[in-house]
């Protein structure tokens, strides 16, 4: 898969069916568009292209209200590839671009840059300053410009496949409902920090993943969950994304991940982290022996949990 940045202008050299959009998480919906995309583009005898954003436009033009980030900049461009995107066109979002009037966006970057042939949009689908671009707009310039518009439908399960409605699911502690509307597991992705080592005292030594500020992250509690190494494997793993209620009153939130059956150093590289059930909310006990008789506990459920998963169901998750 070609990936071509601001950093690297270039002229379109084949025509193309396009989406645009941020796609954060790579949800349903979206892996319902970029189908339509790749079936497109091979009735054409074209590339299927996507258009995306980094940043997400709203931490941009209103941080304080911007979404948290279902996956990273990386693991989008791995989904592109493995459904099959032939090229992605990353824009670089600030200010300046904000300001990009949509019919210009549209000559310059759909039409000059990737020679779009048809556009297929999700039927909400806005852009350009002040979102003033819209599906109708698309249609029109479409007509001059010589390509074709096909809105995408971003419904199923009697609802809306969307970004939020993932966000939603995680806020409430529901990484399984969040896997249903993503189609496979929620995954964190993060690098391996150190932390003060209480997990090793107590005989679970966990690895403490850094998370950048607007990650979304589930709710506070214990989950049962995997982890992918750098072998590229996945393992059982036991998952806490709280404070440490047992040893802090008012601790830094933080995910530590134990990975169950593994006793390498981990410090410094980055885990896949997939949330697949929640077991319990976070709690203080009555002594650390019986917060210790709760993780061994945790520790066999997520055992027990790992033992359905099957990440070759899922194209996205490698």
């Amino acid at each position: 898969m070609r990936v071509l940045h601001d950093r690297e202008p270039r002229e379109q050299d084949a025509p193309s069916v396009v989406s645009v959009g941020v796609f954060d998480g790579l949800h349903r919906g979206h892996q319902r568009v970029i189908d339509h995309v790749i079936a497109r583009a091979r009735a054409y005898g074209a590339l299927a292209s996507v258009v995306t954003f980094d940043p997400h436009p709203a931490l941009v033009l209103d941080p304080a209200r911007a979404p948290h980030l279902i996956g990273t900049l990386s693991q989008r461009l791995e989904g592109f590839e493995a459904l099959g995107v032939d090229q992605v066109r990353i824009l670089d979002f600030d200010q300046a671009a904000s300001q990009e009037h949509a019919s210009a966006f549209i000559e310059r970057v759909l039409v000059g840059e990737l020679g779009a042939i048809e556009v297929v949009v999700g039927e909400d689908f806005r852009f350009g300053q002040g979102r003033e671009g819209d599906v109708a707009l698309l249609a029109r310039e479409g007509e001059r410009l010589g390509f074709q518009v096909s809105p995408s439908v971003l419904f199923g399960d009697g609802q809306r496949w969307s970004s939020s409605a993932v966000r939603l699911a995680l806020a409430d502690g529901d990484v399984e409902r969040a896997g249903v509307i993503l189609g496979r597991a929620f995954v964190l992705r993060g690098e391996v920090d150190h932390g003060d080592a209480r997990g090793a005292e107590l005989g679970f030594p966990t690895a403490n993943v850094l998370v950048g500020a607007h990650q979304a992250l589930p709710a506070r509690g214990i989950y049962a969950g995997a982890a992918r190494l750098p072998d590229r494997r996945w393992w059982p793993a036991a998952i806490s994304v709280g404070t440490r209620p047992q040893f802090y009153a008012d601790g830094a939130l933080l995910v530590e991940v134990h990975v169950a059956g593994f006793g390498g150093d981990l410090y410094g590289e980055v885990l896949d982290v997939a949330f697949l059930q929640r077991l319990r909310d976070e709690a203080a006990f009555a002594d650390v022996e019986g917060l210790i008789a709760q993780i061994e506990r945790d520790v066999v459920s997520s055992v027990g949990v790992f033992a359905t998963f099957a990440p070759e169901a899922s194209v996205l998750l490698g």
